[in-house]
């Protein structure tokens, strides 16, 4: 395990990017997936990219190259199931751990009843079983990284997690930042599994009361910024060594007027999407759910699932995991 704080919380002052000019519909940056092979014996290697509050079927309409490009070369459903209820504490706890609500205990945005320490994070977990493995977080969202009302959900043995405040900085610059940050460990560190949240679309969509374009342009937003992370990933000198198993996912919908928490298709559908030279090109037979992130991303680093460990996920776009159907 690397030498790095606990947790690292940034302030920053970014008083040019308060109120930028956007144009209605950005045209995101293309970084086209040309996964090739890696060298025999590559090392495995995690990047778990969370987008909150996307609509499978708003994001079908939305220019998104990026994803499109990861979709077309790996394993991709917009039917995937997510937790219950859905809202973003209770969601995003069973994305990164790999077990749904009953489980972790955590049911609303109040983390307080979490049952973490038997049921930990994935990034956590991978500190607990193999600890010479590096991994990074970088969050927006307080309760995921600090113990802001009841958290944290990402724990402390993490090697490195980079904490931004959303609501203080605005979404949009918070989520660049964290960007930012997972850009500079991509090109200066020798991380093995990474998680990045993205809090602009759900906070916008809530803000703007609906779907509309605010709502669609920070979509288009993350995807070029999931381009520059590809394109990150694609310049490091040991590329050919390593073997990226790349997840994209959002944690529940919303209705047309922003808001989320019921069990309608709108709320509880969403997307799942894993890309890397080791995937599986095509849609899963059965639909995937949340809980099968985690799970996929532990089976590629080696980790292997312990049955005592209770998680509810499956393997999803690997090799020996749940069928595909081929394109």
């Amino acid at each position: 395990m690397r030498a790095f704080p606990a947790a690292v919380v940034a302030i920053l002052a970014l008083a040019a990017c308060q109120n930028p000019e956007r144009p209605p519909h950005p045209e995101p940056t293309l970084q086209v997936v040309f996964w090739g092979q890696p060298e025999p014996g590559a090392k495995p290697k995690v990047l778990l990219v969370g987008w909150d509050g996307v609509r499978p079927d708003v994001l079908r309409q939305i220019p998104t190259p990026n994803l499109d490009s990861l979709a077309s070369a790996g394993t991709f459903s917009e039917s995937a199931r997510t937790a219950r209820p859905t809202v973003s504490g209770p969601d995003w706890s069973s994305i990164l751990i790999g077990v749904w609500p009953e489980k972790h205990g955590v049911l609303s945005n109040d983390f307080s009843t979490n049952r973490y320490p038997e049921y930990p994070d994935f990034l956590t977990r991978i500190e607990s079983v193999a600890p010479g493995l590096n991994t990074f977080a970088a969050i927006d969202w307080l309760p995921l990284g600090t113990e802001t009302d009841g958290g944290p959900l990402i724990g402390d043995a993490v090697d490195r997690r980079v904490i931004f405040d959303g609501y203080e900085l605005g979404w949009l610059e918070a989520d660049s930042a964290s960007v930012e940050a997972v850009l500079e460990e991509l090109r200066t560190g020798d991380p093995d599994a990474l998680f990045v949240y993205d809090g602009s679309p759900d906070e916008i969509s809530h803000n703007i009361g609906g779907i509309g374009g605010e709502y669609r342009d920070a979509i288009a937003t993350a995807d070029r910024q999931l381009g520059s992370m590809l394109a990150a990933i694609r310049a490091r000198p040991t590329y050919r060594e390593e073997d990226w198993l790349v997840l994209v996912c959002t944690d529940h919908g919303r209705t047309e007027t922003g808001g989320h928490g019921g069990d309608s298709p709108e709320e509880s559908n969403v997307f799942y999407l894993a890309s890397g030279p080791s995937v599986l090109i095509g849609r899963p037979m059965e639909p995937p759910a949340t809980v099968d992130l985690a799970v996929t991303a532990l089976t590629h680093l080696g980790i292997e699932i312990d049955p005592d460990w209770g998680l509810d996920g499956r393997v999803v776009g690997l090799q020996g995991g749940a069928r595909v159907v081929p394109r």
